[in-house]
C-alpha cells in the first residue's frame, strides 16, 4: 500500500463505527474517509462524508462501486453482521483489502456452536456445553442436569440472545423463547447449552494479521440495563479500561492460553483471523480465564473506551494487519491513564422505546472527554434520536475515579427526552475486595489480591534519585533498608550530653482530596514536610531527617513518585535529609485513586536554645507575624465545604486571581520556615513560635506563652489575603468561626523583646519573608483569652 494519504470506507452506523472514525481521522496517512451510512455524529467530522448505503448484503454491490470511484484503498466494516454476509470477499474480488476477516472466519461469532466446538478442538478454556438443534432434546437434556445453565442463540441475535436462568422453569421458558417462539429469528435455529461460569468478565480486543496479534487495555462491560447489574440484557451500558482485574499476569496467562491458541488455530484452520478478535473471558473464582464468546469485530462499547487509550496511529496498524506484517509496527498504549464510557438510552430499552426525538450537546466537554453516537441521525439540520442506545460519553484521567467523574460530567452535557443511562459504571472496580466468602476470591496471588510487590520495587528505584539530593551530614541518603540512620556529631552535635532530640508527627488532611480530584501530587509532598520541620523549628529545633507513610488502595506508582518529589523538595527546602520511609497498598482499605500520608521530623537542638522561653517572656513583649502564602494545610473540611455548597468548581478561575483556577490556589504548598528562623534562633532573639495550624492564631499563640500572658492581636495590622476573604464572604462563615480556622495570612508568629524586633525584622526579611508587627503580650487577667484578637470587623 502506498505511503501517501489515502481514502477509507467504514460500514456501520453505530458508537463504535463514531470512535473508529474519530481514531482514524487523527491519522496523518488519512485523505478523506467515508462512512456508510454512518450517524449524527460522524456527520459533522473534517474530512468525513456520510453516505446513504447500508450493510446488508444487497448494499454491497453499491459499496464497491463508492470504494471503486472514490479511489478508497481500505475497507473497515464496523458490525459482526456484514462480515459474516461475506462483505470482505466483495472487496478482495476487486483489489480492496479489507480490514476484517472472511466470512468463514466470521463464522466464530455467526455460529456459536462452531466456536465451541473450535475451542474444545484447541484445547481453550472454556466451558462444559451441549448443541442442540432439536427443542425436545434440549429440553430432556435440561431436565437431566442438575447445573446452573447459560443458554445461548447460536447465531448472531445484536448481543441479546444470552439468557441466564435461574431455575429449570426459566431454563424451558428461555428455550421455548428462542426455538419455538422465535424472538432472535433464524440466530434460534440452534442453541447452545453451557455451565454457568461465575467470576469478573473481561473484554480483550485484539487486533491480528493472522500470525501475530497485539491486544489492547483490558476492559470491562456493563450488560445490565440497571444498577447493580439488574435488569434486561442489552448492547452494552458503559465500560471501563483498564480493569484492575486484568493484571500484567492474568493478561500473560490468556496470552497464552486463549489468544495465540485461537489465532494460530484459525490459520491452521484455513481461516486466518485479519482483523479484530474480540474475546469475552470469565475470570473463574480460581484465577482460571475461560472463553465466554469471541467476536470477529470491535465491541461496543468497548471501542468507544479503549481507543482513546491507543498511542500508536490505529491506521497504521490496520494496514500492517491487512499486509500481515503486524510484527513491524511499534505497539503503544497509555499506560498511565484510563478510560470510561457511560452509555445514554432511550426511555424503555431494551424494550419499547421512541425515536425521532432531538438531541442536544453543550459544549465544552471537560478536556480528555468524548461524545460518541450510536443510534443518532441528521433529519432537517438537527440530530434526532434513531436507536435503543442513543449515544454515550466517554472521557480519560490519570485515575479511573477521575475518568468515571469526567465521563458523567460529559453525560450531563447531553440531552434528550426520556434519557437513561446507568450510574454505577466502574461499581466493580470500585467494590471492596472482602466479599466475605473465600469461594469468590480470584486468586491466591499477592498481586491478584490487589498489592504489587514489583511496583512497590520499582518505586523505590524511580525515587532514589529524589532522595540522594536530600543527603546532608550525618544522614545516609540511601533507602531500601529497614529504617534511616543519623549521626548526630556528623551534623555538629558534638556535646551529646547538652543535645535533645526532638520529634514531630503530623499528616496533611483533607487537602488531600482536592490533590487527588486535580491530580496535582507534588505539592502536598512539601505540605507533609512543612507540617512536621514547622513544628520543630518553634521548638528551637534544627530538622535532621524525614520519613514518610504514603498509604493507597492500589499503587499508582506516577502519582507516588510525584508525591515523593515533593517530599523530598520540602526536605532540601529545611534542610532536612529523607532517610527512609513506607509505601503501603491496601485494596479495600482505600478507594482506587486515593491515598493518604502521614510524616515525621527528627531533629536536635542544644538545651540552651529551646524554645519558647517562656520564662524570660514579660508584659510588652512584640509578637511578630510571619505572612503565610495561602491556606497552607489546615481549615480544608471547611474550605471543601464552602465549594460543595456553592456553584464553584476547583478548575473554575480564581475569583481572586483570574490568571489562575481555584484549585491551583487551594493547592499552594505551605510555607516552610526553618531556614528563614533558624539563625535568629541561634542568635537568641526570640523568646517563642507559633505556627499557625489548626486552630488559627487564637489556639496557637497561646501555646507559646506562659499561662499569666495573653497576646492581643490587632487585624489592622495586616491585610488578610483576598482569598480568605473571599472563602469567609462566599461561605457566609462567621468571622470568630474563621479566626479559630484557618490563617488569615499569618503563617508564623514570633514573640521578641521590644529591643529586639528590629535586629528580628531586619533578618527575616533579608530571608525574603514579610513580616508585620500585629501585637503584643498582656498580663492576663482572670477571665481573658490566652489569645485576644481586636478589629476584625469589616474584615470582609
Amino acid at each position: 500500500m502506498s505511503a501517501d494519504k489515502i481514502n477509507l470506507l467504514v460500514v456501520g452506523n453505530g458508537g463504535r463505527e463514531h470512535a473508529l472514525v474519530w481514531k482514524l481521522a487523527q491519522s496523518p496517512l488519512v485523505n478523506h474517509i467515508y462512512v456508510a451510512p454512518g450517524n449524527g455524529g460522524t456527520n459533522g467530522l473534517k474530512n468525513v462524508t456520510t453516505v446513504p448505503i447500508g450493510s446488508s448484503p444487497s448494499d454491497f454491490p453499491a459499496l464497491v462501486e463508492l470504494a471503486v470511484s472514490k479511489d478508497v484503498k481500505l475497507v473497515i466494516p464496523g458490525p459482526e453482521q456484514p462480515l459474516v454476509d461475506g462483505i470482505t470477499s466483495y472487496f478482495t474480488k476487486v483489489g480492496i483489502p479489507v480490514f476484517g476477516p472472511s466470512a468463514s472466519a466470521a463464522r466464530m461469532e455467526g455460529s456459536k456452536t462452531f466456536s465451541k466446538d473450535f475451542m474444545k478442538k484447541y484445547n481453550i478454556p472454556t466451558a462444559d456445553y451441549q448443541n442442540f438443534t432439536s427443542y425436545d432434546e434440549a429440553k430432556k437434556y435440561i431436565e437431566s442436569t442438575d447445573k446452573k445453565l447459560v443458554i445461548k442463540a447460536s447465531g448472531i441475535a445484536a448481543g441479546k440472545g444470552v439468557l441466564i436462568p435461574t431455575n429449570k422453569q426459566e431454563a424451558f421458558d428461555a428455550i421455548k423463547e428462542i426455538m419455538i417462539d422465535r424472538n432472535f429469528g433464524s440466530a434460534g435455529d440452534e442453541v447452545v447449552i453451557e455451565e454457568f461460569l461465575e467470576g469478573d468478565e473481561l473484554s480483550i480486543l485484539c487486533i491480528s494479521d493472522g500470525y501475530s496479534y497485539v491486544d489492547l487495555p483490558p476492559a470491562q462491560d456493563h450488560k445490565r440495563i440497571g444498577d447493580g447489574d439488574e435488569g434486561l440484557n442489552t448492547g452494552g451500558m458503559g465500560a471501563y479500561s483498564p480493569a484492575p482485574i486484568g493484571t500484567p499476569k492474568m493478561l500473560e496467562q490468556i496470552r497464552s492460553t486463549i489468544l495465540k491458541p485461537t489465532v494460530d488455530g484459525m490459520r491452521k484452520e484455513g481461516y486466518p483471523m485479519v482483523g479484530c478478535l474480540f474475546v469475552g473471558i470469565m475470570i473463574s473464582p480460581t484465577g482460571v480465564p475461560k472463553v465466554l464468546e469471541y467476536n470477529v469485530r470491535f465491541g461496543d462499547p468497548e471501542t468507544q473506551t479503549v481507543l482513546p487509550l491507543l498511542k500508536t496511529d490505529l491506521l497504521e496498524l490496520m494496514v500492517a494487519a491487512v499486509e500481515h506484517r503486524l510484527d513491524c509496527v511499534d505497539f503503544e498504549i497509555y499506560n498511565d491513564k484510563s478510560s470510561a464510557t457511560v452509555v445514554m438510552s432511550a426511555g424503555g430499552y431494551p424494550e419499547a422505546y421512541n425515536k425521532g426525538d432531538e438531541i442536544t450537546v453543550s459544549t465544552p466537554l471537560p478536556e480528555d472527554s468524548y461524545i460518541f453516537h450510536a443510534g443518532t441521525k441528521d433529519v432537517d439540520g438537527k440530530v434526532v434520536t434513531a436507536g435503543g442506545r442513543v449515544i454515550a460519553a466517554t472521557a480519560i484521567a490519570d485515575t479511573l475515579e477521575e475518568a468515571v467523574k469526567k465521563a458523567y460530567i460529559g453525560v450531563d452535557h447531553v440531552s434528550f427526552k426520556g434519557k437513561y443511562n446507568r450510574k454505577d459504571i466502574a461499581h466493580r472496580a470500585f467494590r471492596d475486595s472482602a466479599s466475605g466468602s473465600k469461594s469468590n476470591k480470584i486468586s491466591i496471588t499477592y498481586e491478584n489480591a490487589g498489592v504489587s510487590v514489583d511496583a512497590g520495587n520499582e518505586l523505590v528505584q524511580n525515587i532514589k534519585k529524589c532522595v540522594k539530593s536530600t543527603a546532608r551530614p550525618g544522614a545516609n541518603s540511601e533507602i531500601g533498608g529497614f529504617g534511616g540512620l543519623f549521626d548526630l556529631k556528623a551534623a555538629g552535635y558534638n556535646d551529646i550530653d547538652e543535645t535533645l532530640i526532638v520529634a514531630a508527627t503530623d499528616g496533611v488532611g483533607t487537602k488531600l482530596m482536592i490533590a487527588q480530584l486535580l491530580n496535582i501530587h507534588d505539592t502536598v509532598g512539601i505540605d507533609l514536610v512543612a507540617m512536621n520541620v514547622n513544628d520543630l523549628v518553634v521548638q528551637g529545633a534544627e530538622p535532621l531527617m524525614f520519613l514518610d507513610y504514603f498509604a493507597t488502595g492500589k499503587l499508582d506508582i506516577n502519582v507516588a513518585a510525584d508525591f515523593v518529589k515533593g517530599v523530598a523538595d520540602g526536605c532540601k527546602l529545611s534542610g532536612c535529609a529523607l532517610v527512609g520511609g513506607e509505601t503501603s497498598e491496601m485494596p479495600g482499605m482505600y478507594p482506587e485513586g486515593h491515598y493518604d500520608t502521614n510524616g515525621t521530623a527528627v531533629g536536635a537542638v542544644m538545651k540552651s536554645d529551646i524554645l519558647p522561653k517562656t520564662e524570660a517572656m514579660s508584659e510588652g513583649d512584640v509578637l511578630l507575624g510571619i505572612a503565610s502564602n495561602g491556606i497552607h494545610s489546615n481549615g480544608y473540611s471547611l474550605v471543601r465545604k464552602i465549594i460543595e455548597t456553592t456553584e464553584f468548581e476547583y478548575t473554575d478561575a480564581a475569583p481572586w486571581k483570574p490568571s489562575s483556577t481555584i484549585g491551583k490556589e487551594f493547592l499552594i504548598p505551605t510555607r516552610i520556615y526553618v531556614k528563614q528562623l533558624l539563625p535568629t534562633v541561634k542568635q537568641k532573639l526570640i523568646l517563642g513560635l507559633a505556627n499557625i495550624t489548626g486552630g488559627g492564631l487564637v489556639e496557637n499563640v497561646p501555646r507559646a506563652l506562659p499561662d499569666h500572658l495573653s497576646a492581643v492581636i490587632d487585624c489592622n495590622t495586616w491585610e488578610v489575603p483576598e482569598v480568605f476573604k473571599w472563602l469567609g464572604k462566599t461561605g457566609g462563615v462567621p468571622v470568630k468561626d474563621i479566626l479559630k480556622t484557618l490563617n488569615l495570612g499569618i503563617g508564623m508568629v514570633a514573640i521578641v523583646k521590644p529591643e529586639n524586633v528590629e535586629q528580628v525584622t531586619k533578618n527575616l526579611e533579608a530571608e525574603g519573608e514579610v513580616i508585620y508587627n500585629i501585637g503584643k503580650l498582656v498580663t492576663k487577667k482572670s477571665d481573658m483569652a490566652g489569645c485576644v484578637v481586636d478589629n476584625y470587623e469589616g474584615m470582609y
